[in-house]
């Protein structure tokens, strides 16, 4: 391993602990978050749901996402560091109590909810894709499948919405765009690496992937 990966993946490593240490300050209460989640619900409870900014994708899977990413993610958003004006001014208006009760809603709903969807095979990645992926270094942070991150402060990415892993990982490639783009000093070196069509070829291998991420259809009236 070289010197510079080594250095990012410890770079990596201690902002994950950092990221779980705030998580777990706040313990969250799933119970609390039924009355809280209303803003949530109608883009991430409705199945293959599909947002038009910046581009057309499917917003992402989050029922069984790591709870401690979610709190993470959240924080970004309120903070400024990831831009997407929806997701920045619902995390805005949450306090930090909000965002673990959330979290914590979210990541116990894909482990014991039954409306799963098949899983989908798990496959080896093409010599391109795999050459890829090796020179990301994207299984040593996001681990096997990409569904066993070295922290829980990482997001699981196995079966994921393919087109959403793309926009994602343009916004972390594109550093002009004050609308989308996520400030994230280890991603944003990984995705410079890579051409579009590369960063393509990751997420549609990513999303084919077995995984345990999940949309679970919800009422806006209960």
């Amino acid at each position: 391993m070289n010197k510079t990966l080594t250095t990012i993946l410890a770079l990596a490593v201690a902002l994950g602990t950092a990221a779980v240490a705030q998580a777990e300050e706040l313990k969250g209460d799933v119970k609390a978050a039924e009355g809280k989640i209303a803003m949530c619900i109608g883009c991430h409870g409705i199945v293959d749901y599909k947002t038009a900014f910046p581009e057309v994708y499917r917003v992402p899977k989050i029922a069984g996402q790591n709870e401690a990413y979610l709190a993470a993610a959240l924080h970004e958003y309120a903070k400024g560091e990831r831009r997407h004006p929806s997701m920045r001014g619902v995390a805005e208006s949450l306090s930090d109590q909000d965002i673990a009760d959330v979290a914590a809603y979210y990541a116990q709903l894909g482990v014991s909810a039954d409306t799963a969807a098949p899983a989908k095979v798990s496959k080896e990645p093409s010599t391109l894709v795999a050459g890829l992926l090796a020179k990301g270094a994207c299984v040593s942070c996001h681990g096997d499948n990409f569904s066993k991150a070295i922290s829980p402060a990482y997001p699981q990415l196995g079966g994921q919405h393919p087109d959403y892993l793309y926009v994602a990982l343009k916004a972390y490639k594109d550093s002009t765009n004050l609308f989308v783009r996520r400030d994230n000093s280890i991603m944003a070196g990984m995705a410079a690496q890579f051409s579009n069509k590369e960063l393509k070829a990751i997420a549609d291998y990513i999303g084919s992937l077995d995984g345990g991420l999940k949309t679970v259809p919800q009422s806006h009236f209960r």
